[in-house]
């Protein structure tokens, strides 16, 4: 379940906000200054998300510990979903990541676990995360309409207009998913991922590679059939974006996660038809933008 944001006064900017950034194989614990858009402490530990939810709550737990926080702190955690960011409860299940964490109310077990209290979490999406730190401090700053794109093993996505995350309505995808979308009856996912860039290497050479990056590296090196899958494949994800970003009324989209390290090879293949900005480090910009949910925000279910 995503969810809406609506704006309240700041909490307490002169106390830093306590932010757990997860991702499929680490979680990023960190203290940020809001007004001041700093990071202190910015520490990542590896994490197994096959694990079971004990030993995720564990290492969760022990990152945040690790900050030295203060009671009373206010806490963010930036969350993949699928997740209920309201309640606090996981939903992952098939995904293959974090599915022994479904049916766990997350903010009462770490609540118990830290300590802290359980009010003072706020859950963010991810890719939510992202764009508000970049719309607070980063490439989406001052505009009003802005599109978080984040490229690696699938494809996540975020809708930001004059600060507020949209999820639903007419002008974006289901629950505000990109990876929702089907392109001729196949789901994007299967047309543009990791895996479905493999897929279609394979297909044409009979040969393996190891995903973006060494079909990047390949691509590079002027091999044809990889320069064709990545353009294909980027290409249709382009024509997908663009219909909704004109529907949106975009005026900028930040593109994060591990595959921007082919921006060289996505870019021209994308073609939209509003400036991208590819962003190396995602990790800072989820910490920032958890942060600025975290204290200034309160969640409110759709």
């Amino acid at each position: 379940m995503r969810y809406r944001y609506r704006v309240q006064a700041t909490v307490s900017p002169s106390n830093p906000v306590r932010v757990l950034e997860i991702g499929g194989s680490h979680v990023t614990a960190g203290s940020v200054e809001v007004a001041s858009h700093q990071i202190l402490d910015r520490q990542r530990h590896p994490l197994d998300p096959s694990r079971d939810a004990h030993t995720i709550v564990g290492v969760l737990a022990d990152a945040a510990k690790r900050l030295l926080p203060n009671p009373g702190d206010r806490w963010a955690v930036a969350m993949p979903g699928p997740f209920d960011y309201t309640a606090g409860v996981s939903l992952h299940e098939g995904v293959g990541k974090f599915d022994q964490l479904r049916g766990v109310d997350l903010r009462a077990a770490l609540a118990a676990a830290i300590p802290a209290d359980p009010s003072a979490f706020t859950f963010v999406n991810d890719a939510d995360a992202f764009l508000l730190g970049e719309w607070v401090a980063g490439a989406a700053t001052g505009t009003s309409r802005s599109v978080a794109i984040t490229l690696g093993t699938g494809i996540g996505s975020s809708w930001l207009a004059d600060g507020a995350v949209v999820s639903t309505g007419p002008d974006v995808p289901p629950d505000g998913e990109i990876h929702f979308c089907d392109v001729d009856g196949v789901n994007i996912e299967d047309l543009v991922s990791d895996r479905a860039l493999v897929r279609g290497y394979l297909a044409r050479t009979g040969t393996t590679v190891d995903g973006m990056r060494g079909l990047a590296d390949l691509a590079r090196a002027g091999d044809e059939p990889a320069r064709e899958v990545v353009a294909a494949a980027f290409g249709i994800l382009g024509r997908l974006l663009t219909e909704w970003l004109d529907r949106f009324g975009a005026e900028m989209v930040v593109v994060g996660g591990s595959m921007t390290g082919a921006w060289d090879l996505i870019e021209p293949a994308l073609g939209l038809p509003v400036p991208a900005r590819p962003v190396s480090d995602t990790e800072r910009s989820a910490l920032l933008g958890a942060a600025y949910a975290g204290d200034r925000v309160r969640l409110v279910a759709d």
